[in-house]
């Protein structure tokens, strides 16, 4: 239990400032109105692919017996395609909407 307060001690910082962009982004995503609130969603979910590739780095990184780096490597991995996949479906299916009934014919 000491070893987990030496190591909140040390990132003390870093707790504050997740802490902070947790409430930042709450009050983002709060005043976006509903109508923007799905294309900036998909969008962002497309934009994963940076996590995607931040995870296989840590894998490729990570020592061959440090199983919780590649644990949690494997489910960013997981996780991101999925959000990746989801931004994707979402954007074709609003783009689906905008198109002429003439020409799905």
């Amino acid at each position: 239990m000491e070893s987990v307060f030496n190591w909140i001690a040390i990132n003390q910082q870093m707790i504050y400032i997740v802490i902070l962009m947790v409430f930042v982004g709450i009050e983002v995503i709060g005043r976006v109105p509903s109508v923007l609130h799905t294309p900036l969603m998909s969008g962002a979910n497309a934009i994963h692919g940076v996590v995607i590739i931040g995870a296989i780095i840590v894998m490729g990184k990570a020592e061959s017996d440090n199983y919780v780096a590649l644990i949690l490597g494997f489910l960013a991995v997981v996780l991101g395609t999925l959000n990746v996949v989801g931004g994707f479906v979402v954007t074709d299916r609003m783009l689906e909407m905008f198109k002429n009934k003439k020409a799905q014919k």
